[in-house]
């Protein structure tokens, strides 16, 4: 079942929220992978931290051998590196991705990465994929190839304004490319309960009839440390009232 991790919006806890659902599928005994597939590399230095290497396989390597002629299949696993977390895989991201964009979409690669989730899927149980905050080749690759998308909320004027876009953007692809493409839900993030304008952007979202999900993430330094530390919020600190809320927003999600 992979699931995308997305918005057009920067900013908004994507790679937070991909390596921390991400890990705790992996601490609950499931075989996860995530997919880093934004170009500034932040789920792979949350997950790697010291451990990433300049010579390690990478997603940029997946899709440039997409764009060879050679008769030798390799499998994607092969563009896979082991994170530090017992059953939690990495396809980690590298700059290399920008140079690539034009290439891939001139040569009509856009359904490779369905092809090789389609692998994926008899390898683990649970693929996460990070998204770059813009609809492009890559992102929209994620897309046609994901059975399910998060869309993260930041409780911002500018968050919402382009959240209508997104969904838009998503129903086009579902209708287009993927009849299987389910938009699980909204995620609350940094959610400050005291604070007057976040609740009301949110109860305004739910009386439109948005599927916005339970719990709301609350905001917390807590998540600065974690990520300083290359270690996800279940590995640091689980009994955390954030690091609850992200299992208890796990544990909801569809199989």
């Amino acid at each position: 079942m992979p699931i995308v991790v997305f918005n057009q919006k920067g900013g908004v806890g994507k790679s937070t929220i991909t390596c921390n659902l991400a890990a705790i599928s992996a601490s609950q005994g499931l075989r996860t992978l995530v997919i880093d597939l934004d170009p500034q590399g932040n789920s792979t230095s949350y997950l790697l931290g010291k451990t990433a290497s300049d010579d390690q396989p990478t997603v940029a390597g997946f899709f440039e051998y997409s764009l060879s002629y050679s008769f030798k299949s390799i499998p994607p696993t092969d563009f896979v590196v082991k994170s530090p977390f017992e059953n939690l895989d990495l396809m980690p991201s590298s700059p290399v991705l920008n140079e690539l964009q034009v290439k891939l979409e001139s040569r009509q690669k856009i359904y490779k990465l369905r092809e090789a989730l389609n692998q994926l899927g008899d390898t683990y149980e649970r693929i996460y994929i990070d998204t770059p905050p813009a609809l492009s080749f890559f992102t929209r690759a994620a897309l046609i190839g994901a059975s399910g998308c998060l869309i993260p909320f930041d409780c911002d004027s500018f968050s919402r304004q382009a959240l209508y876009a997104l969904l838009e953007n998503v129903q086009e692809i579902r209708a287009d490319h993927n009849p299987q493409l389910q938009i699980d839900g909204i995620v609350v993030n940094q959610f400050q309960a005291r604070a007057n304008l976040p609740q009301r952007m949110v109860a305004e979202l739910i009386a439109e009839g948005l599927p916005v999900l339970q719990p709301y993430l609350p905001s917390s330094v807590r998540i600065r440390e974690s990520h300083e530390q290359s270690l996800p919020m279940i590995y640091l600190d689980p009994n955390h009232k954030i690091t609850l809320a992200l299992v208890q927003l796990h544990n909801g999600l569809r199989n």
